[in-house]
Parts: C-alpha cells; sequence; structure tokens
C-alpha cells in the first residue's frame, strides 16, 4: 500500500522540523478540566436568528425555544516541549428542540509526538486562515456543523523547515471519517429524494509559511486544502418506475487511493455511477488560501489580510477560469484599546462558479464546458453538510433551513451570494467582554433553482459575556441576535447561557 504524500511529509518532517517556540501551553500544573454549561434561546418570528444558530459547533437550532445542558471533562498536554504527550475529552449534551435528543458534541483521544498529532474520535477543530470568533466563516471547514468521528494525523503549529535559517515553516493535517447522521437524513427526506447512510469523509492540507516574525515583521503563509465524500449506501427512487433501489459505493484500500489522489471509480456496471467513472469518484472540493500577517516586535498593533479561493471541481481549481469568487478579509488587532480590540471585515463572492453551462464530455460530443460549479452541491451525495449544517461558509444558507420533506431538502439553495461581513471585540470593564457581527449580504439563488427576484439578508449578533472576580470559574453570557430581509426574514432572539469550567 503507497502511504498517502500528505501523511507521508507529516510522518517524515515530525523528527525534523523545529517547533516555532517552544513555551510552555497556558495552563496550570494539572492538565485535567472540566466544564459544566446550561443554555436557553428563545425567539419570536421567523425562526432563531442567523448567528445564533451558525458557527457554532454545530450545537443550535432553528426552533425558537430551544436550549442544552452540556457536560464535559479533558485531558489536556501539559507542556508544548515534551517530546511525547497525549489528550482525550469527553464533552456530551442533553438538548431540547435539537435534530437529535442526545449529542454526543465531543469523544476523543490523542498522542503527540514531537510537532505530530494523532488523535481519534470527535473534536471541535478549526483551520484555515480566518478569524475563529470573528469571521463569517472559513469557505471549506468552518465552526458550523457538529464535529465528525474521524482519525486525523495533524501538525497544527508551523514548524521551522530545516536549512532554511527559519525563514520557511510548514503545517498540515490528514483524516479519514465517518459521518453519523444518516438516520436523521433518512426520516427528513422526502419518500422519492435520494439520502445516503453511511458516508464517508477524507480531508487533507498543507500549508507554508514564508518569514521569521522575530527578525521582520511581515510575513506570507498559503495552502491548500480539499475534502471529500465517498463510500456509503445511496438509497434513492426510480423516477420512472418510481421502484426503490440501493447503490452501494466501494470503499475498499484501493477505492480509498482513488479518493485521496482524486481519479475515476465506482462500479462501470451501474449506470447510477456513471460520473464516478467518467469524472472523478466521490464528492471533492477544496480551497487555496493565502494571508499576508504584519507583527512589529515593538508594537502591539497586528494586521493581517487573507484571501479564500473556494472550487468545487477540477476547472477552479487551476486557471481555467477567472477566479472571480473569493472570501477577502482583513484583520486588525487594536492594542490597549477596551473598547474595540480586533476589527475584521471580510467580502464574499460565490455568485460566478465559473459560469452558468456546464457540459461533460462524451465520446460522441468530446467538448467540455465546466460551468455551474454549484457549490457545496452534489448529484448523489447529500452535499458538503452534516445533521443539516454546511460545513462550509454558512452565509451559502444550509440545507437545514429548507422545508423538511421536500425532494430538495439537502440542496444549498442559496449558494450564489455576494456579501459584506463585520466582525469586532473589546473588554471594555474587568472581567466583561463582548463581540458583535454584522452581515449583509444579497442571494441569486443556485443555477440550478434561480431566484425569482434578489434576496436580501441581514444579520446581527451582540453577545456580553461576564466573568466576575469573585466566583472563579463561573461565566454568564447573553447574546442578542436578529435577522431581516426577504432571504431568511425577520426574526429577534436571546440566548443565555451560564457555565462553570475549572482545573482538577
Amino acid at each position: 500500500m503507497r502511504i498517502p504524500l500528505t501523511a507521508t511529509i507529516l510522518l517524515s518532517a515530525s523528527a525534523f522540523l523545529q517547533p516555532v517556540g517552544t513555551k510552555a501551553l497556558e495552563i496550570p500544573d494539572s492538565t485535567y478540566s472540566y466544564n459544566v454549561e446550561i443554555s436557553a434561546s428563545l425567539s419570536t418570528g421567523e425562526s432563531t436568528p442567523f448567528w445564533l444558530v451558525n458557527n457554532r459547533q454545530g450545537l443550535s437550532s432553528l426552533k425558537k425555544s430551544n436550549g442544552y445542558l452540556r457536560a464535559g471533562f479533558f485531558r489536556h498536554e501539559h507542556t508544548a516541549d515534551r517530546r511525547f504527550d497525549w489528550q482525550a475529552g469527553a464533552d456530551l449534551v442533553l438538548p431540547y428542540n435539537y435534530t437529535s435528543p442526545f449529542v454526543i458534541q465531543q469523544l476523543y483521544g490523542g498522542v503527540r509526538y514531537r510537532s505530530l498529532n494523532l488523535t481519534i474520535g470527535a473534536r471541535e477543530w478549526s483551520n484555515g486562515v480566518v478569524d475563529s470568533n470573528l469571521s463569517s466563516g472559513d469557505m471549506l471547514f468552518s465552526q458550523n456543523y457538529r464535529p465528525i468521528p474521524q482519525v486525523m494525523l495533524e501538525m497544527p503549529r508551523y514548524n521551522y523547515v530545516p536549512l532554511t535559517n527559519k525563514w520557511l515553516a510548514v503545517r498540515g493535517y490528514f483524516s479519514l471519517g465517518l459521518y453519523t447522521d444518516w438516520r436523521w437524513e433518512r426520516d427528513r427526506a422526502n419518500p422519492d429524494a435520494p439520502w445516503i447512510d453511511k458516508r464517508l469523509l477524507h480531508t487533507k492540507g498543507l500549508f507554508l509559511r514564508g518569514g521569521n516574525p522575530d527578525r521582520f515583521p511581515l510575513t506570507v503563509e498559503g495552502g491548500l486544502e480539499m475534502g471529500a465524500q465517498w463510500g456509503g449506501t445511496l438509497h434513492a427512487v426510480n423516477r420512472y418506475t418510481h421502484e426503490h433501489y440501493t447503490v452501494r459505493f466501494p470503499h475498499g484500500i484501493k477505492d480509498l487511493m482513488k479518493v485521496i489522489i482524486p481519479r475515476s471509480g465506482g462500479d462501470a456496471s451501474d449506470p447510477n455511477q456513471l460520473g464516478e467513472i467518467t469524472n472523478v469518484y466521490g464528492n471533492h472540493l477544496g480551497q487555496w488560501s493565502l494571508a499576508a500577517n504584519y507583527t512589529p516586535k515593538d508594537s502591539p498593533w497586528k494586521a493581517r489580510a487573507y484571501y479564500e479561493h473556494f472550487f468545487d471541481d477540477h476547472s477552479m481549481m487551476f486557471f481555467d477560469h477567472a477566479w472571480k469568487d473569493m472570501l477577502l478579509g482583513v484583520e486588525v488587532t487594536v492594542p490597549k484599546n477596551p473598547v474595540v480590540s480586533k476589527f475584521v471585515y471580510e467580502y464574499i463572492n460565490t455568485k460566478d462558479q465559473s459560469g452558468a453551462v456546464y457540459w461533460d464530455h462524451t465520446p460522441e460530443i468530446p467538448a467540455q464546458i465546466s460551468g455551474r460549479d454549484n457549490y457545496y452541491y452534489h448529484y448523489l451525495y447529500t452535499g458538503w453538510q452534516t445533521w443539516g449544517m454546511g460545513q462550509g461558509n454558512p452565509l451559502l444558507i444550509s440545507p437545514i433551513y429548507n422545508t423538511p420533506g421536500l425532494f430538495d431538502s439537502y440542496d444549498f439553495l442559496n449558494n450564489r451570494i455576494k456579501g459584506h461581513h463585520f466582525g469586532w471585540e473589546g473588554s471594555p470593564l474587568p472581567g466583561l467582554d463582548y463581540r458583535t457581527l454584522l452581515t449583509f449580504t444579497r442571494s441569486w439563488g443556485s443555477y440550478l433553482e434561480p431566484a425569482p427576484r434578489l434576496r436580501h439578508n441581514f444579520n446581527f449578533l451582540l453577545e456580553v459575556s461576564y466573568s466576575p472576580a469573585r466566583l472563579p470559574g463561573w461565566r454568564g453570557r447573553l447574546s442578542l441576535g436578529a435577522d431581516g430581509g426577504c432571504l431568511l426574514g425577520r426574526s429577534f432572539g436571546a440566548m443565555l447561557t451560564i457555565s462553570k469550567s475549572g482545573w482538577l
């Protein structure tokens, strides 16, 4: 068996790369922690406001009254300079008015050797070049969905490459996972609509950073990330005979290699898998990321500009078409300003999708026109989502907002958008923190289902957190959200969360 390229790079690099800083992690002598949390949300209008639902690691609900009781116990790495270490966590949720009556939010164990981590299980995870607290969300792997159980080999922090005089650093990851939402998909789907159970996930990414912030304030980083859905069993109904049928997608080692290095696959004798034969096996997508960071040593000011180019097929992976779609952002850290300590602005455009026309070549007509990419959608798999929540940027409205029981319950019906997003945060008083998100978008629907008229959308969030000094570990958070426009309708809601955490 050939070892995948990304995994080979990570394994071989762990013994030779030099970590970017070896300071101890900011945890006390004990490495065990706990967290207990209770949350309740009430809303008026169409549904729970957008930013009370999205980018919350999938732990949210559209129901106008919802809540949860959550408890977690974790073992953390003690110091970053130990050669060996391990971590584990269990994070369980009893929800009310959610998509499932019980949620295993996190359940994982992992070991670390030098700079390389191996983790098994479901774990909340963020990556990429966007700010996890203020951004609208990464285009490929956002914080919008519930963690997926997987085996992940990861170099989470940048490490210097030998013989580069600490001017070049690298990080990356490689994973295999299993979706857990097939029963919910089955129960939500229209009787004639397709759904798929036990689909598999594969992800990989590699980032390079040029520059040394200790010697020069400007650094540049960039990377390529890819994700793929494959395997599983498709359940569908023949639209002409109305007979139910199943399609079992192969999931052996040879098939995995066709997913890791995208190639054609599937069963050539099955007409339902024709696209897998003529194109590539599975649902593949990815993104290129680029960021420039300004971090002067003699000043606490920081600035960052970043760009993400998402692609849903090979035509937009390179330069077959102009890169008109993008997530473009600017992030500024303001020192010694309690009112606004960090500010983020993002512009998002997904309207082009390499054009409106698509034709896949055939022996009779060999011409190839690779347009109408239809972001996050797939003709066999139920799209780039899990439990109804999109795995990419949530501004391309997730299928959870679609009416249950329709044939297009899992489609991204508003994936052609343009928008502006603002986020800022601060700590105006001791123990008091806040963040604000403000988003304006316009939607043209999708190429498969164009909107009859331009749809406008407005989303707002004000979230205030207070940690009283006299009650160590206690934290209260009040979140106020509001929506406007004809895309999601008008709504207003509040969420109150009280938590107690500590070290053991």
